[in-house]
């Protein structure tokens, strides 16, 4: 075990990512688990500490456009579109990597996933360590994400060595992965963007498929295995409109949203927002899935979501933590 520092400077935190410890840092999504991307051995300690497989891969965090055509050999004219429209923001774009990124981070694919973090605390550390950051979330590999330094803690405490806190994460949902690696633009991953935001920019994108035969191969993109996302406790999902009931016999909480109708019964129940509002349910998702996990449950029952907007990333972590 070692001892993990919990701090408030990015000065702090930028000089340990420069002797290659590794740091946990806020952006806008969730907490981050970083590393220098360029430092192969660094890199090695996230998935040491995550117990993350090396064919899951990373996502680069970098200050702004010119650093991110810095570490790609192309940056296509969709790169620049897109990227003019979304960054900084929760958008990952994948694009043909240059060798000084670890080929680590790419689980040995040709392609690194690349954004700027809409999030102060997360730039002004970027910028005082003057390389790419590889992040995935700050968390133990396959758990619910991280949106507040406590929850870094309560995962990886004693693991890493250091933790900057910038309260809680505005968005709390991970940055929507694009791949730019062929002709049409890839839905890799839906995430705190949505996908329809997007295509009103670059026209219609195509949309990936979880393929769980494939989940030991090397992943183009973080969040893709089958399950992930996932609390300790068995979570069930239901339609968006329906009744939701306890299972008899059953310690059962709810994760709901909306007016929809409910027993009271349930042992907890986390309302994620009063009218269904996406953005709120975004925000405050991981967190109540997290307080419904430590609640010493049976079941969580789920409602799913709209399917559009950031429904449809929601509705993906939902199905990715249920998959059994």
């Amino acid at each position: 075990m070692r001892e993990t520092v919990l701090c408030k400077d990015t000065s702090i935190a930028a000089e340990m990512l420069r002797r290659g410890q590794l740091v946990a840092f806020p952006t806008e999504t969730v907490y981050g688990l970083g590393a220098d991307a360029t430092n192969s051995e660094s890199v090695a300690g996230i998935f040491e500490s995550k117990q993350r497989p090396a064919f899951d891969p990373l996502i680069v965090h970098v200050t702004d456009i010119v650093a991110a055509q810095q570490v790609v050999v192309s940056f296509s004219e969709v790169a620049q579109k897109v990227s003019a429209e979304f960054w900084p923001g929760p958008l990952t774009l994948v694009l043909p990597k240059r060798p000084q990124i670890s080929d680590l981070v790419t689980a040995g694919l040709p392609g690194v996933g690349l954004r700027i973090p809409n999030h102060p605390l997360a730039i002004e550390l970027l910028q005082e360590v003057g390389r790419p950051v590889a992040a995935p979330s700050a968390n133990p590999f396959g758990g619910v994400s991280p949106t507040t330094a406590g929850h870094v803690m309560d995962g990886l405490g004693g693991r890493i060595d250091g933790i900057l806190d910038g309260g809680p994460c505005e968005v709390g949902l991970e940055s929507t992965v694009l791949s730019l690696m062929t002709d049409q633009p890839t839905l890799l991953r839906p995430g705190g963007l949505p996908v329809e935001d997007i295509e009103a920019v670059i026209g219609a994108v195509q949309r990936a498929v979880s393929d769980p035969t494939r989940d030991e191969a090397a992943q183009p993109a973080p969040g893709m295995l089958s399950r992930h996302y996932a609390p300790a406790t068995t979570l069930q999902t239901i339609a968006v409109h329906d009744s939701a009931v306890p299972a008899e016999g059953k310690r059962c909480g709810l994760l709901t949203h909306g007016k929809h109708p409910y027993s009271k019964e349930f042992e907890q129940i986390e309302q994620l927002s009063g009218n269904s509002d996406l953005r709120t349910c975004a925000a405050n998702f991981f967190a109540a899935l997290r307080s419904l996990d430590s609640a010493n449950l049976d079941v969580i029952i789920a409602r799913s979501f709209p399917d559009t907007g950031l429904g449809i990333a929601l509705n993906d972590r939902l199905h990715r933590a249920a998959f059994v």
